[in-house]
């Protein structure tokens, strides 16, 4: 049984609250672009109910404690089919004894969590150094990301403090949602495109009369601080994936 949801996390939580309302527990939650054709696999359904979501919530604070409640949170952020599986398994038997070491890492699934939420702290350290801002005429910050893992809403607190003085905008475009910032508020930003974009930098936008210019100074003192004898880029790989080099604007 396939339980198909929007892809909130709201959404997954909901899932759980439906396997014990209807006492279907071997389910897996999807969303809809998962789905494979299999006559033999039903699905059902399942609607996004705030109140259900915060009733399993709550219920996982208070057995597991406020402190780990985000590891559930933050494994689902993983955006992977497996994660989501071990995620959703591991909150099912939570609820169904009553109580969960979520730090037994002798336990597999509770392990892989783990591993999990390591790669989505990786991912979110990158994205705090890699996002690269375009100034248009409006004077809005525009950025494009990419990330593998789902982690936009992870590193929006750490740019509202950063550039609180700012109108700024971060896009996921693998994911198709952003956050605008308006110099007090946080809003998200939805589309239903799927434009597929080869390079931010080559967008038709209405710059800032003074954007082109700061760029080629960044490009400059990029170029000038390089030591070509020191040069690693076995190093410099690892540190800098390649698959990140088209949202930096040193990298043009």
């Amino acid at each position: 049984m396939d339980y198909v949801f929007d892809g909130s996390f709201n959404g997954y939580l909901c899932c759980v609250f439906e396997a014990f309302e209807r006492k279907e527990f071997y389910v897996t939650p999807k969303v809809l672009d998962m789905i494979e054709p299999n006559i033999f696999n039903q699905q059902r359904q399942v609607m996004t109910v705030p109140e259900k979501s915060s009733r399993i919530l709550k219920g996982i604070e208070k057995i597991i404690g406020k402190k780990d409640l985000n590891i559930f949170y933050h494994n689902f952020l993983a955006d992977q089919k497996g994660a989501w599986e071990i995620g959703f398994r591991t909150i099912i038997r939570l609820f169904k004894y009553g109580k969960i070491d979520i730090r037994d890492y002798g336990n597999p699934e509770i392990l892989q969590i783990h591993k999990t939420i390591k790669q989505v702290s990786r991912e979110r350290h990158r994205m705090k150094a890699f996002v690269r801002f375009v100034k248009s005429s409006d004077g809005l910050y525009t950025a494009l990301i990419e990330p593998d893992l789902n982690v936009l809403p992870l590193i929006i607190p750490f740019f509202k403090n950063r550039f609180s003085d700012q109108d700024w905008l971060i896009y996921d475009i693998r994911r198709n949602y952003g956050y605008h910032y308006d110099g007090r508020e946080i809003h998200e930003v939805l589309t239903s495109e799927n434009q597929e974009i080869e390079n931010p930098y080559a967008l038709e936008l209405d710059l800032d009369s003074r954007e082109t210019e700061f760029q080629h100074l960044w490009k400059t003192y990029f170029k000038s601080t390089n030591i070509e004898e020191r040069k690693n880029i076995k190093l410099h790989l690892r540190h800098v994936p390649k698959r990140y080099w088209k949202y930096l604007v040193e990298k043009q």
